[in-house]
Order: C-alpha cells, then structure tokens, then sequence
C-alpha cells in the first residue's frame, strides 16, 4: 500500500507542478504581482493539492471503482431491469445532489434561483439520464443516435429560451451540465456501467461500458431549461458572487463545510453500496475491508483537495483575471490558453478515466495521447470563453457548431471514441475548472465589463460549458486520425502484395 500511495503522490506531483509554477512566476512580475501572504498561501495549498489528489486516486483504485462495478454487477445477475433502473435512478439523484461542485454553483446563482430548487433539478435530470444510459447498455442501443436526439432537443429548448428572453439562463444551463460530473460520481458512474456492461457481454462489452457520464452531463442542461422556462427570471445579485471571491471565509468554516459535504456525498454511496451487500452482493469481508481503507482515503484525500482549491486556488484565480484583464486583453487570452493546458491535469476524475480507457480498450488508447488531447483541448476552450467574454457574444455562438462537429465526427469514427470523447467532456470539467478557471473569468469580466451583473451571468459563466465541449472533438479527431492511419497501412500492405513479382509464388503439385 505504501508503495502505491508513493508512486500516486509522485503522479499528482507531475500534475499539479506546472500550474503552480506559472502562477508562482506570474506572482512576482507587473503582469499578475501577489502579496507575500497570497504567494506563501498558494503555495501550500499546491502542496496539499499534490497530497489529496494522491490519496483520492489511491482511495479511488480500491474503493471507489470496485464499489461500482460491484453494484453494476450485482444488479445485472439479478436480472430485474425494474430494480436495476430503481436503484441507479435514486442513487444518481442523491449522489448529485450531495455532489460539493453543484453547491458551488448553485450558492453563485442564489439570487436567480432557490439554491435547493436549482440543486434538485440537477439532481433529477442526472437521475433520468442515468436511468437512460443503463437501459442503453441493457439494450445494446446506439450511443451516437442518443446523443444526435438530445443534443437537438437541447437547441430547440435553447431556442425557446431565447424566443421567451430569458437567453441569460443558458451559459448556467450548460454549465450545470459540466459541474455534476464531479470528483465522487465519476468513478462510481464509469465502474457501474464497466460491471453492467462487462456482466452483460456481447460483441461490444467495452464500447458499451462507457458513455454513462456523457448521457448524465445532458440531464441537468434540459433540466435547468425547463427550470428556466417555468421561472420568473429576475437579475443575478452582483455583490453576492464577488464577495465570494473577494472576502474568504474563516478557516475553520471552510474546513467543516467541506467535511460535512463529502461525509454527504460518500455517504449516500456508502449507505446504497451496504444495502446492496446484505441484499444482493454478499460480498466477503476481506474485500469489504478493503473497500472501507478506500473509502478512508477517498475521504480524506477530496476534503484536502476541495479546502486546498478553496482557500488558495478561487481567491488566486479571481485576482490573476483582475489583474492581467488590466494589463492586456490579448495576454489574457494566451493566459487562459496556457493555464488549460495545464490545469485538467490537476483534476481527479481524469486520472480515474485515463486508467479506465487505457485498460479497457487494451493500450489502443494510450494514456499520454489522451492527457495530450484533453489539455490542448481544455486551453483552446478557455481561450475562446475569454475572447467571448471580451466581445460579448452568445455562447450558442461555440456550442452549435462544436455540438454539430463533435456528432459529425461520431459517424466516422469507431463507437469507442465516441463514448470516450462524451465522458472525457463531462471529467474534464472538474473542481479545479468551477473554482480556479471561473474565477479567473469572473474576474477578469470585473475590470473589462464593469463586473454587472447581466454580464458576469451572461458572458463570465459558460466556461465549463467550453472545457467540457471541445474534447469531444479533439478525442474524436485522435480516433479519425487512428482509423486514417489504419487504412493507410493496409493499402500500403496490399499494394506490396499485387505488386509482388509472380516468381516469389511457391506452387505446390
């Protein structure tokens, strides 16, 4: 165990390391200049980062994913698709709603929306989608045909938000998409498909296993809408956001909030997991043990992450947007580009799915090619949320046509990147993006907006929404490229063959 939590450490020391070293740089020049107190806080948030996103993929590893795919599998031998759907819908509603990303989000938008109204909405279009996304598994149904369906409704919806002026509700609505995939629930989700699918077998046993977090991800977007559609509207409280931002709890506020809501969150796993082992499971105690020391980990290792991100990460991010904004507009943009890079590195949940894909598509997708794909694809993305938010246009203006061009792509490329490419946008779009990268957009939107509200709501918000879109084109893209490349090789491979000289034929009397 002591190795293993090493080699964990050494990993999210390789990931959080850059981050931490360009914000440091940037802290002592004209660009973005920090105060002592700010530098030395940082930085021992980063060490604390380093040692949480280690014990939360050790506790992952041995818990988390095992729990899941145990349930998966369990459920499937029962073969009783009414409980099965039961269970997986009330476990996605309570899991989201305990889900600490969502609250963030949710305490930023108080003043349009009831927190808890806002929180339960999520939680039930997750639930839905859930319900959905194992009954695709069930049935062995097309997960590009699902994801054409939805994503159509979702601009007919967004359409009719325009049509009824309340246009200012989008850029929330798609994020809610991206903040409920979050450190706790994508483990738990991908290793609950991976044992449903793996239980039920076929041809397709590991394309079918992923996709679960992309058909979640589409749940609260078309939940949020309706939400808005029936909603009074009303303006977002300015002070409200900033002073999140600017004015920090105490310490220890923050420190037992944070362990109330992931004693929450894995909790309501716990519960459902030891209900399933006296009814259905029954699985030995030494692999409950096991399960239990994960738990332990996971435990800590999110409430070390989350207190680090939330005492050193928000403040610092919130002050590099006002402060580079004030120095140059188009430095922003390479900032934001840079920092992208970067920053999806620092997020748990990819490192849980990295493992996954590289495990299940047998090395065909290699872990270094997907870390290169999402980090171009997550700068690219908060690039383009900061020129949109300098010129003040519609976020449809991103999303149509990268939603056209990603569902383009899934009718070229093999299935199984596809599903990778919808679960890498919902991972993507972790913790760090609503807590360092929002932020930093928000307070950027301060010094060249004026920070009103209509335009922090409108322009500032949306960035999870980009970081969780454009993966799904740059990791289909390295499957268009992958299937190229295939069929370049067997031409090569044939041609060789018909333009081999007679005489190398052997005839046999």
């Amino acid at each position: 165990m002591g190795k293993t939590l090493l080699l964990k450490l050494k990993e999210s020391l390789i990931s959080v390391l850059p981050i931490a070293i360009i914000v440091l740089i940037l802290s002592f020049t004209p660009l973005a200049p920090l105060t002592t107190t700010e530098q030395i806080t940082f930085a021992v948030c980063a060490v604390l980062l380093i040692l949480g996103i280690g014990l939360f993929n050790l506790g992952s590893e041995i818990a988390m994913t095992p729990m899941g795919e145990h349930v998966g599998t369990g459920l499937t031998k029962s073969k009783k698709v009414i409980v099965l759907v039961s269970v997986c819908f009330i476990m996605g509603v309570l899991i989201t709603v305990a889900e600490p990303d969502l609250s963030v989000l949710a305490d930023q938008v108080s003043s349009v929306m009831n927190n808890m109204v806002l929180i339960i909405t999520v939680g039930l279009g997750v639930g839905l989608f859930l319900v959905l996304a194992i009954l695709k598994i069930v049935f062995k149904k097309d997960l590009s045909l699902l994801l054409m369906f939805f994503y159509m409704a979702l601009f007919a919806v967004s359409a009719l938000l325009i049509e009824t002026g309340k246009n200012n509700f989008l850029a929330l609505s798609f994020d809610s998409g991206g903040v409920t995939t979050g450190p706790i629930t994508v483990p738990f989700i991908m290793a609950l498909g991976f044992g449903i699918a793996t239980t039920i077998g076929g041809r397709n046993a590991n394309e079918n296993s992923f996709g679960l977090i992309a058909l979640c991800s589409i749940g609260p977007i078309l939940a949020v809408m309706v939400l808005s559609l029936c909603s009074g509207g009303g303006s977002i409280n300015t002070d409200a956001i900033l002073e999140g931002y600017e004015t920090m709890e105490s310490l220890g506020h923050i420190i037992g909030n944070t362990f109330k809501d992931v004693a929450i969150a894995l909790g309501l796993i716990v519960i459902f997991f030891f209900i399933l082992q006296f009814t259905v499971l029954k699985l030995p105690r030494k692999k409950l043990a096991q399960i239990g020391i994960g738990i332990v980990y996971t435990f800590f290792g999110l409430v070390i992450f989350l207190i680090a991100v939330e005492v050193g990460f928000m403040p610092i991010g919130f002050k590099l947007g006002q402060e580079i904004a004030a120095f140059s507009e188009p430095v922003l943009a390479v900032f934001g580009f840079v920092i992208g890079l970067v920053v999806v590195l620092a997020e748990p949940a990819v490192h849980v799915l990295n493992k996954q894909v590289e495990e299940v598509t047998g090395g065909g997708v290699k872990k270094i090619e997907m870390v290169l794909a999402l980090s171009i694809a997550v700068g690219i993305s908060i690039c383009l949320s900061i020129i949109r938010m300098i010129f003040h246009f519609s976020l449809l203006y991103y999303l149509i046509p990268g939603y056209l061009i990603s569902l383009g792509l899934s009718f070229f490329v093999p299935k199984i990147y596809t599903a990778i490419a919808f679960d890498s946008g919902g991972v993507a779009s972790g913790p760090l993006t609503s807590s360092f990268i929002l932020p930093l957009i928000v307070g950027a939107c301060v010094v060249i907006s004026g920070g009103t509200a209509d335009h922090i709501l409108t322009h500032a918000f949306g960035v999870v929404a980009m970081v969780a879109m454009t993966p799904l084109i740059t990791i289909q893209a390295l499957g268009f490229k992958a299937v190229m490349s295939k069929n370049v090789r067997n031409k090569i491979a044939m041609k060789r063959i018909l333009s081999a000289d007679d005489e190398q034929i052997i005839y046999f009397k």
